[in-house]
């Protein structure tokens, strides 16, 4: 049986006020972004913001439709190469795709208390979300893309707009 996904275009921004044992860290902290233990995306090592990172890397991932959280980690690279995670933040898919309607390519500015392996605070880390729309193959003859379920249709001018109408202007002349 497939899985059902949901792209999803995460941009990691920044982290404010980091710390590593009480004290403000100087440098080589990266963000990784998990779905799951086999699915993990990470930015590239910020080697100069100490405690207040900006990475602006945007990474792409696959979100399966029976996934609930997104898991934001930041880490710091010691010199013999190891990691060590500074604080971690989880990532409610409800705040993407809310009980609300919201459009595809929407881009939501979100940020989360870290939290480090006692659960302390320990700093935050700003990123920005869009669900991308899926992308059709544009080559399907245009009988095969009617088909995929009913469209709605409102001509106009000769014009057939496939969308939905949301209103339609109305000119209010309010003379006294």
């Amino acid at each position: 049986m497939a899985t059902l996904l949901r792209s999803l275009e995460i941009t990691v921004l920044s982290a404010e006020n980091l710390r590593k044992d009480g004290k403000s860290i100087k440098k080589n902290t990266f963000a990784v972004v998990k779905i799951d233990p086999f699915n993990c995306h990470s930015t590239k090592i910020d080697t100069e913001g100490g405690s207040y990172p900006s990475w602006n890397d945007k990474l792409l991932v696959e979100l399966p439709m029976h996934e609930r959280f997104v898991t934001l980690e930041v880490h710091k690279k010691s010199s013999n190469n190891n990691s060590r995670i500074i604080g971690t933040a989880r990532m409610p898919v409800s705040d993407i795709f809310g009980e609300y309607y919201t459009p595809l390519d929407y881009l939501h500015f979100l940020s989360y208390r870290l939290r480090d392996k006692k659960g302390e605070r320990n700093g935050i880390i700003n990123v920005s979300v869009r669900a991308k729309a899926p992308e059709y193959d544009h080559a399907c003859s245009k009988t095969t893309s009617l088909s995929l379920g009913p469209r709605l249709g409102l001509s106009i001018g000769g014009y057939t707009n496939h969308g939905a109408v949301t209103g339609f202007p109305v000119r209010c002349d309010y003379r006294a």
